[in-house]
């Protein structure tokens, strides 16, 4: 009885707790997101997508990394710290390789003194061809399937929600955010419906129009930095469509999608343009909810279509002639020209769209249309990303000015990139289209048609916007039509393309505008129209295409960064993918993907095929010349490093061209460097990479005349076997690089260039055999162990890759990366990471060079110190090289520039030089008559006078 009291004031206590938690709860359920408010604060939320193009694509950020990591079974710790005991061996399943733990270092336990441990941590097993984990499962691949979506197949387990903020920790709004007053909403529709007519669908704008003269958004460099004073904003006609009002949109924006948008996004204007897309979707006033089906078939029509081989032999009197849209991006401009070279015919017309940021690519193009009257360059340019609506109001704009050009009488439009290529001949190809002339060739996705429209994300809002495309909620199909999608690459009749440029009737109306926040719109829009339209029974499922679909390897959602969503790329052909052409189960007139740097043999392959061998003793059939700067671009659009090295390069040549050509008491072949390079190629034979070809300005120092020369420099071997030999065989490769391509398994930085501020991968490629585990060590250039780890590398294993968290900047001088089995040298491969001699484009100065060059904190490039291994591994460091680094860093000036050209000596060779122009050297040899030179004859890319037969090839 005495403990009553006590039980009825406890209760009236928690019952008060209970009361205040829940009226805290029901104050930050109450919260709102009022967007208009968001400007205040940019400064603390700037940073989000990286921008990203058409060009190759820079690896994910690290925050989407670490989303994905958050998703996975429990993985071993990364190497930091604690000196990471033992475990069971883990199964990396992420979406990037594992974290391996680092050994413990000697002294722990973990490694008695001259005795190592063969078992010092657990294990990484690569259960993948590639070593680039999925936590997908796995799938069987056909690697010869024509299926045309960008998605994944096993859509379903990716997850493709929670995408944080790049730069900040993401910001959860809850669900039930309060919504605005009904008189308000009834407000703001009414005024949307009075601007109805403001808001601008895809293609609803004329090509001057899309882009105002004056107000263009920037055009950068591929390779380089957005120049200063230029916001990077997207203009209206390049993407979803922008519409403006008096006041801003105001409503709650609670969903978790639109929240993440806001908070990654970058721009001012690109927030504006998300609230308001979000504010209008929310209050159904964007999406049309019913569209007019105008087909008067029951299901999909599929018109089936025969051909053969000899089909040429039958030309119609009347044959077709084809509008060829080339929309193109990059630097690969002499891959272009001989793809164009291959497909050219002067009874045909060619209109080149080149993206707003591959500038160099541009001028190139721009210089082939002044030869021929059937070329035209589009007068408006568009920076087009991976998935993005600008891709379809690029086709949609391309249509219009086509039927606008009178001069043009076109029968069929078929869009190529510069990553295909023909697999039948011109003539077959008119003499196919000319039988079925009146037939529209799209490839369908398939039979299950809600499955298609979930994995293309079909039923989610997507806004184009900051060179993104940001994910904004769910959305309705809307109703009476049946949405069909597959591949974005088509052939469409002239019937067909009026329709859908000049129709105003509901159904292209209301897809126009469906479409323009649509995820891969070219992927859908043209299918879903042609299905429900009057022209519904022109359909072929063929899009008279081979696309090389190997979703093992092509589906990394490597495009994270610039989409939110996931999705897939094809691999580049091969030689041994040559039979697959040959296939005449269906008609099929082109392929993709091709690239001359990953390989030219297969492209050489199918011109030999499709035209004849070219005589013997043409030159440069086996070389491959590709720019990857030009001097207008500018030195800006350079990095620090490339920048950097690129002058080092060319002091190589000066220096070569001293030691080889200089005569005793001779000046003339002396010089002193001029300015920035002017011009700098890859330089592949026989697709092997040979090194850097640097177009360069130099005084000559015997006539006091400026010249201009050309440096081939080649990277000296930096792999190397242990000898004697290791009984181990399996290893036949290692190398450490940056923008590791997990498709192709190769770098995209060729020639690896790195400097202190880079994060390096370690890449080991494999021949198969037993399961073994081998132990990883990369050592500095004064012998301080960096990083050391374990790897089991299962059976089937070809390739493994692994970024170890170093701690920045990284030391400058030549790294060793050792690859041991049961802690006995197998191989080791070195590397060089290079000093700065530019900051941000100008010379370095002394005190950030100290910063840059000094290594990181206390030489620590981990938590964990492992330098209770150096005894064990043989690797001593000396109080000298400790003295000597530190003076280096310290270097600056013409010291820093020799210290530099020391180390670069050290794993490049300058092989040859020679002169662009006239030259007072007389042992210099012009460049046009070497066979390296970026100036030699190169006739399979020259394009020339159209032969008697209206061909150039």
């Amino acid at each position: 009885m005495v403990a009553a009291p006590c039980a009825r004031r406890l209760a009236r206590r928690s019952h008060s707790a209970l009361l205040a938690a829940l009226t805290v709860l029901l104050l930050q359920t109450l919260v709102v997101w009022n967007f208009s408010s968001l400007d205040s604060g940019a400064g603390e939320r700037r940073g989000g997508a990286a921008a990203g193009g058409a060009d190759p694509p820079p690896p994910a950020p690290a925050p989407a990394a670490r989303r994905e990591r958050r998703d996975l079974p429990a993985q071993p710790a990364a190497a930091r710290g604690g000196g990471g005991g033992r475990g069971p061996p883990a199964r990396a399943r992420g979406g990037g390789p594992a974290e391996p733990r680092a050994p413990r270092p000697a002294g722990r336990g973990a490694l008695p003194a001259r005795a190592p441990d063969p078992h010092p941590s657990p294990l990484i097993t690569l259960e993948t061809q590639d070593g680039y984990f999925s936590h997908r499962p796995k799938e069987k691949v056909r690697t010869d399937s024509n299926n045309e979506n960008s998605v994944p197949k096993d859509f379903e387990n990716v997850d493709n929600s929670n995408f944080a903020p790049r730069t900040q920790k993401q910001k959860h709004q809850p669900e039930s955010a309060k919504k605005p007053p009904s008189r308000q909403k009834e407000l703001l529709k009414r005024k949307l419906e009075q601007e109805k007519g403001k808001g601008r669908s895809l293609g609803d704008r004329g090509a001057r129009e899309a882009l105002p003269a004056g107000d263009r958004a920037p055009v950068n460099s591929s390779r380089g930095q957005e120049p200063p004073g230029q916001p990077h904003a997207r203009k209206s006609g390049g993407g979803s469509p922008e519409v403006k009002y008096d006041q801003p949109l105001k409503c709650d924006i609670s969903g978790k999608e639109a929240v993440s948008a806001l908070s990654r996004s970058k721009s001012k204007r690109c927030r504006q343009e998300i609230g308001e897309t979000y504010c209008r979707h929310k209050l159904g006033l964007l999406m049309p909810e019913k569209v007019t089906r105008f087909c008067p078939l029951e299901g999909k029509a599929n018109k089936n279509v025969q051909w053969d081989e000899d089909s040429v032999e039958y030309l119609s009197a009347n044959p077709v002639r084809i509008a060829f849209v080339l929309v193109v991006h990059g630097r690969a401009s002499r891959q272009l020209q001989r793809m164009f070279k291959a497909i050219y015919h002067r009874d045909h017309f060619y209109y080149i769209h080149v993206d707003q940021r591959s500038n160099y690519l541009h001028r190139q193009v721009v210089q082939v249309a002044r030869q021929y009257d059937n070329v035209r360059v589009t007068p408006w340019r568009r920076a087009t990303i991976w998935g993005g609506a600008s891709l379809l109001s690029t086709y949609l704009q391309s249509m219009r000015d086509l039927l606008e050009m009178t001069d043009w009488p076109w029968d069929f439009f078929i869009n190529l990139s510069a990553a295909d290529y023909p697999i039948r001949t011109n003539d077959q190809l008119v003499a196919f289209l000319s039988r079925y002339r009146d037939m529209n060739f799209l490839k369908s996705h398939g039979r299950d048609n809600a499955r298609f429209i979930r994995k293309q994300g079909l039923d989610r809002l997507f806004l184009e916007c900051d060179a993104h495309m940001w994910r904004l909620g769910d959305r309705r199909i809307p109703e009476g039509i049946a949405v069909d999608g597959g591949s974005d690459w088509f052939l469409l009749n002239r019937k067909f393309v009026e329709y859908v440029t000049f129709s105003t009737d509901d159904l292209v109306t209301k897809m126009k505008q469906f479409y323009s926040y649509t995820l891969l719109p070219a992927e859908s829009f043209f299918h879903t129209v042609l299905e429900n339209s009057p022209h519904c029974d022109t359909m072929v499922d063929n899009n008279l295409r081979i696309t090389n679909w190997n979703r093992k390897l092509g589906c990394k959602c490597q495009y994270k960064h610039i989409v939110d969503w996931c999705g897939c790329s094809p691999n580049d052909f091969k030689p041994q993918d040559f039979h697959r052409f040959q296939q005449t189960a269906r008609p099929t007139f082109f392929a993709r993907k091709f690239e001359a740097v990953v390989n030219q043999e297969v492209i050489a392959q199918l011109d030999y095929y499709l035209y004849g061998n070219y005589p013997a003793g043409t030159p440069g059939l086996r070389s491959y010349w590709e720019n990857v700067y030009d001097e207008p671009d500018g030195a800006h659009s350079l990095s620090d490093v490339t920048l950097t090295l690129y002058h080092s390069f060319a002091r190589l040549g000066l220096r070569r061209a001293e030691a080889s050509l200089h005569a005793e008491g001779d000046n003339s072949c002396r010089y002193y460097p001029m300015g920035h390079p002017a011009s700098v190629h890859l330089y592949f034979l026989a697709d092997r990479f040979q090194g850097f070809l640097i177009k360069h300005h130099a005084t000559n120092l015997a006539v006091s005349k400026l010249e201009t020369l050309e440096t081939w420099v080649m990277p000296k071997k930096v792999f190397k076997v242990a000898s004697p030999p290791s009984d181990f065989g399996r290893l036949q490769f290692s190398e450490v690089g940056t923008e590791w391509d997990a498709k192709e398994r190769l770098f995209r930085n060729f020639g690896c260039l790195l400097g202190p501020m880079d994060e390096p991968v370690g890449m080991q490629k494999w021949a198969k055999g037993p399961n073994v585990t081998v132990t990883v060590v990369w050592v500095d250039p004064v012998n301080i162990i960096a990083a050391t780890y374990d790897i089991l590398i299962e059976s089937t294993a070809e390739f493994t890759h692994y970024k170890p968290p170093l701690n920045l900047p990284l030391r400058p001088g030549v790294w060793t990366v050792k690859i041991l089995h049961h802690w006995l040298p197998v191989a080791e491969s070195k590397f060089l990471v290079a000093p700065l001699t530019f900051s941000n484009g100008q010379p370095i100065k002394p005190e950030e060079a100290l910063r840059l060059h000094n290594g990181p904190p206390r030489s620590a490039y981990m938590e964990q110190s492992f330098h209770s291994l150096n005894p064990v591994l043989s690797l001593p460091v000396s109080a000298a090289q400790v003295e000597q680094a530190r003076r280096n860093a310290a270097a600056a000036g013409a010291a820093l520039e020799r210290w530099l050209d020391a180390l670069v000596g050290g794993v490049w060779t300058a092989m040859d030089v020679c002169a662009a122009g006239a030259s007072a050297c007389p042992g210099m040899q012009a460049c046009g008559q070497t066979a390296w030179s970026s100036f030699s004859p190169d006739p399979k890319s020259e394009l020339g006078a159209v032969k008697p037969d209206g061909r150039l090839r």
